[in-house]
């Protein structure tokens, strides 16, 4: 698959309402998308996906067999639609059920209701997911190396999935601090990409080593994160952090900040 036009995705609709489906299918309609699948529970989904590739699921949080965790996390399990863009619409807010679906690496988190605006970006992000074509590959030949840190597998994986569009193919994994330090001891990278909240150690501390004791001080580093603590943020600025990205991200974000940080 090339560049893909918002006309030609398929989107699949899980919500137990009948009213709110209505009213995402309609907003999807709207947005340009002319094929929908509609599902009330995550059972009747997973019974669709048998037969259907849908480019993207968008869910409620809440569904009568299920929650939105478990269905995204059973998709990115599946051999067929692990990386199957994935949106959550809901007005969950709380810390603990929107985590884990951040790590999952997901095109987008909306409210409910949601705006024309937030959809129209969690679709552009699909797309942005779902383009493979050659022209975005655009640091192919310069034979760069990142190391991805994130205690989350499926994080690592999405975020490795963009740097591979970017044609950044040499790509090592780390879950923690501590583990991506033996990496930077061992090898010379491009650019780290890293979370923020990691037992063992955190991005700040591995910020702090690389900055202070390590062998490449000046190595750029890019946080994507779901902290939304504004001091703890501010001392991961203060560390010397090369630049700071949020979860759900867009991955045009991603590529942007990249390519800036490496031609810097």
């Amino acid at each position: 698959m090339s560049s893909i036009g918002l006309h030609e995705l398929v989107v699949m609709v899980v919500e137990p309402s009948a009213v709110q489906r209505r009213i995402v299918c309609r907003a999807l309609l709207d947005s340009g998308v002319a094929t929908i699948l509609d599902s009330d529970c995550g059972a009747d989904a997973f019974a669709r996906l048998r037969n259907e590739c849908p480019d993207l699921v968008i869910s409620a949080m809440y569904l009568p067999d299920m929650t939105a965790i478990d269905l995204v996390q059973r998709l990115r399990e599946s051999a067929e639609h692990a990386d199957t863009p994935f949106v959550l619409v809901s007005s969950e807010t709380r810390f603990r059920y929107l985590d884990p679906i951040r790590q999952a690496g997901v095109a987008g988190i909306l409210p409910k209701p949601f705006t024309d605006q937030q959809l129209r970006t969690a679709l552009s992000a699909t797309v942005d997911l779902l383009d493979d074509s050659t022209d975005a590959r655009v640091l192919e030949d310069r034979g760069l190396r990142a190391l991805v840190v994130d205690d989350s597998s499926l994080s690592r994986k999405h975020v490795t999935r963009v740097l591979n569009s970017l044609g950044i193919d040499h790509v090592d994994h780390a879950a923690d601090g501590v583990a991506a330090i033996a990496h930077i001891r061992d090898h010379l990278y491009d650019i780290v990409i890293t979370d923020y909240n990691m037992p063992h150690m955190d991005g700040k501390e591995l910020i702090d080593h690389i900055r202070h004791d390590s062998a490449q001080t000046t190595l750029p580093v890019l946080m994507v994160t779901g902290e939304d603590n504004a001091s703890r943020l501010s001392a991961v600025q203060q560390s010397g952090v090369s630049a700071i990205c949020d979860k759900p991200f867009e991955p045009s974000v991603i590529r942007d900040l990249v390519q800036q940080i490496v031609d810097a």
